[in-house]
């Protein structure tokens, strides 16, 4: 049974349109400002690369909002519905590792390539052209997955919230987006994370002490239990420890765990947008960035399934539920729409607005972070590696322009179709690991392994789709009888498509690595990529390229100084990395799902608390302590603008330092001179 939309279709535009266009307006502003007083004039190295020197604050806050898409609030939710409580653990948990086992790559990257703006540079520079060519296909289908998946799951939200029609959705959702992109670039990205990110833990927290603080029906973790014991009495889990909610041992949950595992380490290690954000950070942020950001977006997933999944549960059996006396239809959960119909009956229009304004934070965050990798990879691997090597700066953010805008209308019209042919988000998660986690072995050794050759990179991929496809497929048939959307998407096809396409270079890269001959790399190669020339960019706005964040050539002292760094970070991320994947994988969970451990109205308020506790520390770090790590530029750019305001003219600036008040204007403004009191391109 369908919502019936709480809120009017005018308040559904209002958002989708409103809201998108005020973040435009803010970043374009802020891109006005941070040119005008911080030297940051948007050449092609500063849009895909934000000048490399974003601080680990920044870095956590767009890790935590480009991890949290649509699915992670919405589809982790389902999985609560579905299996209760060992739902958003085995959500949260199952991918939480990639993004910290990424850290020890995104800092081995750095070391190994300091001037790439992409991955698919790398891979260039080591093999060439044709390998170059499959991962620039793999890279897209993980991008085009993740937000067929964003657009699916948010369109399906906001028309059932609003009754939009689910097409214009798709359309209208992205419109913002590709606005502030296109002018503020992955910079732009970076702060969009951290605002949506805010709005996200706000909302988050707010469901989370309502549905165990003050709802009048539920209000407290002790009734939220006694309604899910009742539950399991209607309407048993089968699979589950006595068919409870209340569980960790789950067969069904330790499925969607496998299949969880092994999806997103394709979305991670395939997805160009993670690698941007590496590339972007300074060198001594990277690794403190991507862990915090990993440990941060745990809490996202878990509280909010934790509360809302189990919301649903918990008041379904109740006259204010949207679909009583029904459960929800299987369609509906598969399509996300589980947290909607849990804030609707929390809060009434209050929480239909807040369910909306948190899937529009979710999917228009993380669709920044796609467009700005399918941007960079049209850019770099494409147009100036294929068909104009030699391209100025300026033709290079054409470029980044023209794709954001072509990839943002053909994913709308992508999107839809999959609506209208009954594709859901639900499935696409699913699927995601069938498609691309072939890639991500011989991906990630090609910054790990000097020995793994051509023959072993290139194929790996392709072979393990194709095996991963017949595995997946196979199983569907063999399971269900025939093939369709219902007998593909089960659990058990998905399953063993996931781990065939994931294990399976496994076998093929030893094999043509050793049967072939090892390449014995040197990694020389790679420190060769060459950063954009951006001079025409500089001189047509009169600024010394070396002035300006990304446009500094380091000398052979800082480029010391920053591999000792990166050298120092690699080897505390390998240790640091190997503990906190046993702990969140095997040390929390698998004794409670060994034991056979049943809740006890105790423990589960427990729960619930480490749940809030750890929502809190993920505020903190994302939310206040970007704030306290950037205050000086803030307080510098402030002034600087008061000072403008004031008619006093501009201080020169040189990438957040500013010389003393001596009246001069900015090399910035047309003939003008000045000589900056410092300059720091690498972040201390």
């Amino acid at each position: 049974m369908a919502i019936t939309p709480p809120l009017s279709t005018a308040t559904g535009y209002g958002v989708v349109i409103g809201l998108g266009f005020l973040f435009a307006f803010a970043m374009i502003f802020t891109t006005f400002v941070l040119k005008r007083y911080n030297y940051e004039l948007q050449t092609s190295e500063m849009f895909s690369t934000a000048g490399r020197t974003v601080k680990s604050g920044l870095v956590s806050a767009a890790v935590v909002s480009s991890w949290t898409w649509a699915a992670t609030l919405l589809q982790s939710t389902s999985v609560a519905y579905n299996y209760g409580v060992s739902g958003p653990f085995w959500y949260a948990s199952g991918a939480t590792v990639q993004i910290i086992l990424f850290a020890t790559l995104a800092i081995e990257l750095k070391r190994r390539a300091p001037n790439a703006h992409t991955f698919l540079e790398v891979i260039r520079a080591r093999y060439g052209a044709v390998t170059h060519c499959v991962y620039i296909v793999f890279g897209l289908m993980t991008n085009i997955l993740v937000t067929a998946m964003l657009l699916t799951g948010g369109s399906a939200v906001v028309t059932s919230l609003t009754g939009v029609p689910t097409a214009a959705a798709c359309f209208l959702l992205p419109v913002g987006v590709v606005l502030y992109t296109m002018f503020g670039g992955i910079k732009a990205t970076f702060l969009t994370d951290y605002a949506h990110t805010v709005v996200i833990l706000v909302v988050l927290l707010t469901f989370a002490f309502t549905t165990y603080a003050t709802n009048d029906i539920l209000g407290s973790p002790g009734r939220v239990y006694d309604q899910l014991v009742l539950a399991a009495k209607r309407h048993p889990v089968e699979g589950n420890q006595d068919g409870s909610y209340l569980t960790m041992r789950s067969k069904e949950g330790a499925i969607f765990f496998v299949i969880n595992i092994v999806g997103n380490f394709g979305t991670v290690f395939c997805d160009n947008g993670y690698y941007n954000k590496a590339i972007a950070a300074s060198p001594v942020h990277a690794l403190p960035g991507y862990v915090a950001g990993g440990l941060s977006w745990f809490a996202i997933p878990f509280l909010a399934a934790t509360t809302m999944g189990l919301a649903a549960l918990a008041l379904e059996s109740n006259p204010i539920f949207p679909t009583y006396p029904n459960r929800m239809a299987p369609a509906d959960v598969s399509a996300g729409l589980v947290l909607p119909t849990a804030a609707v009956a929390l809060m009434g229009t209050g929480g239909a607005v807040a369910a909306l304004l948190l899937v529009f934070m979710a999917v228009t965050s993380a669709m920044s972070a796609e467009l700005i990798a399918v941007s960079s990879i049209f850019t770099y691997d494409i147009f100036q590696t294929y068909w104009n090597p030699k391209a100025s700066g300026r033709a290079l953010i054409t470029a980044s322009h023209s794709a954001v805008v072509a990839y943002a209308i053909l994913l709308a019209a992508f999107s839809t179709a999959l609506h209208y042919i009954g594709i859901s988000m639900g499935y696409l998660y699913l699927l995601m690991g069938v498609i691309i986690s072939s890639a991500v072995l011989p991906a990630s050794l090609t910054l790990l392994w000097s020995q793994q050759n051509w023959w072993a990179a290139t194929l790996s991929p392709p072979l393990g789709l194709i095996v991963s496809l017949i595995a997946w497929l196979v199983t569907a048939k063999k399971q269900g009888g025939e093939l369709t959307v219902a007998t593909t998407g089960a659990n058990n096809p998905m399953l063993a498509g996931n781990v065939v396409a994931l294990l399976s270079p496994i076998v093929f890269i030893p094999i043509l690595t050793y049967a072939l001959g090892p390449q014995h790399y040197d990694w020389e190669s790679m420190k060769q990529i060459k950063r954009a020339d951006d001079h025409d960019l500089a001189s047509a706005a009169h600024v010394d390229l070396e002035l300006i964040p990304g446009g500094h050539v380091e000398n052979a002292n800082e480029e010391a100084q920053e591999q000792a760094l990166l050298a120092r970070a690699a080897k505390i991320s390998r240790w640091l990395t190997v503990f906190l994947t046993l702990a969140l994988l095997v040390l929390w969970p698998m004794p409670m799902y060994g034991s056979k451990y049943v809740f006890s109205k105790k423990f589960f308020t427990g729960w619930i608390v480490v749940g809030i506790l750890w929502m809190f520390c993920s505020a903190m770090t994302v939310g206040v302590y970007p704030l306290i790590e950037g205050r000086h530029t803030m307080k510098r750019t402030a002034l600087a603008v008061y000072r403008d305001l004031r008619g006093k003219g501009r201080a020169p600036v040189t990438h957040g330092a500013v010389a003393e008040e001596t009246g001069a204007s900015t090399p910035v403004e047309k003939g003008a001179e000045a000589t900056p009191v410092e300059k720091t391109p690498i972040e201390k």
